[in-house]
């Protein structure tokens, strides 16, 4: 599909504060997208927001709480008169074995990544239909290939993936496009914070070529902008991502027969992961989380 231009269309970026959502925005503003930066903190939300080269704003808002994120969605389209671009972005992740995880964190993996990205979806989808507008579901390699020790990334990547799928199968026909954006590691806040942990780092290394690669962020995030300029239905940050998917449907068994020679080699060890959301972003989580229990 030849490329759209974007000058003057507005863009929701969900999960905007840093890391993919950031870059997004940046480069989207520079396309001449006004963007509206959705997230969990607001001093870093409005930080980014002013050095946007295009008009944006920022609203503070957890994307599992629908009447927040409805509200969201009528103040966007108050503030900027239509939205044509919603990207699905915010995520957090945990990581370490099913039995004796930290369980609040596990649930929250799914309530952020899974239901907040079907919480924004039916938020926005009014409007995108009536711009026939696109949007961008931000899933994973997690979403193509199960992990051990990341099964609630990987459950609510695959879970999104195939929402995003349903959904297209569902809006297509109204002239609303609906994107699937797939990313290995890539250096951001999350994954640096993963790699704090000295289990999964090591676990990480043991991966075969090419998954146990951080890959930089910029050449990634250009892809998904190349890919919204295109309206794809499926985008790859990292250019072999796309032959994993005729790989896929062997992976489950792969994984089944290699993942318990490798995770015995640290089973003295799988009590020393870290409890909780890793990175930056799942401390903003937490914390914003611990701030209403408190109220």
């Amino acid at each position: 599909m030849s490329k759209v231009n974007l000058e003057g269309r507005v863009a929701v970026v969900t999960g905007a504060a840093r890391g993919v959502g950031e870059l997004l925005a940046r480069k989207l503003s520079v396309r001449g997208v006004k963007v509206a930066l959705v997230g969990l903190e607001p001093e870093r939300l409005k930080e980014v927001s002013s050095r946007l080269y295009a008009e944006s704003d920022w609203w503070h808002a957890d994307v599992t709480d629908q009447g927040a994120m409805d509200q969201v969605a009528a103040e966007v389209k108050e503030r900027f008169g239509r939205i044509d671009i919603v990207i699905a972005n915010a995520g957090v992740a945990t990581g370490g074995p099913v039995a004796g995880s930290d369980a609040d964190a596990w649930r929250r993996v799914i309530e952020v990544n899974l239901i907040g990205s079907a919480v924004t979806g039916r938020a926005f989808l009014p409007a995108l239909l009536e711009t026939r507008g696109y949007l961008l579901q931000i899933a994973s390699l997690a979403a193509l290939t199960p992990a051990p020790m990341m099964s609630a990334y990987c459950a609510s990547k695959s879970g999104v993936e195939a929402y995003a799928h349903c959904l297209r199968g569902e809006v297509g026909h109204r002239g609303v496009d609906v994107g699937v954006g797939y990313l290995s590691w890539t250096d951001t806040d999350m994954v640096r914070g993963a790699d704090q942990d000295d289990v999964m780092r090591e676990l990480r290394k043991r991966l075969p070529w090419p998954t146990n690669k951080t890959y930089p962020l910029g050449p990634a995030v250009d892809r998904l902008v190349d890919g919204i300029e295109r309206r794809s239905a499926h985008i790859y940050g990292q250019w072999w991502l796309r032959g994993m998917q005729s790989v896929r449907g062997a992976l489950p068994t792969l994984i089944g027969t290699i993942g318990p020679r490798e995770v015995r080699r640290f089973d003295d060890r799988l009590g020393e992961v870290r409890p909780g959301l890793v990175g930056a972003g799942g401390a903003a989580d937490e914390q914003e989380r611990t701030s209403h229990h408190s109220v």
